[in-house]
């Protein structure tokens, strides 16, 4: 649990590292596989949503994940949420290796 300003409302800075643990810890230099992709992106989005509930937050979360292939493709991911800036909050994080792109979501909204 973190504790002082942070501990308020959503912290990006919080919420962005944990991410990026578990992404390197399901990823880590693996290259792209189609045939684990579902596996990985499954072990992304439960593992950062038990990370987040070892937080002890008040808030319920949102977690996605893509995985891409780096194949010289484009890939564009916009979101709008409306709520309570004071509280909720979102990050995105982005993760590569030499064979592809992972994007996870997370939205957290106050209880």
């Amino acid at each position: 649990m973190v504790d002082g300003p942070s501990s308020a409302g959503f912290s990006q800075e919080d919420v962005q590292g944990l991410a990026k643990e578990v992404i390197e810890g399901v990823l880590g230099t693996n290259s792209y596989q189609h045939n684990n992709v579902n596996m990985w992106t499954q072990s992304i989005v439960e593992g950062t949503l038990a990370q987040l509930t070892k937080m002890s937050k008040p808030f319920k979360y949102i977690v996605t994940c893509v995985i891409m292939q780096k194949n010289g493709a484009g890939l564009h991911i916009a979101s709008s949420c409306f709520w309570d800036n004071s509280t909720d909050g979102s990050c995105m994080v982005r993760w590569e290796n030499k064979s592809l792109y992972c994007v996870v979501s997370i939205f957290g909204c106050a209880i």
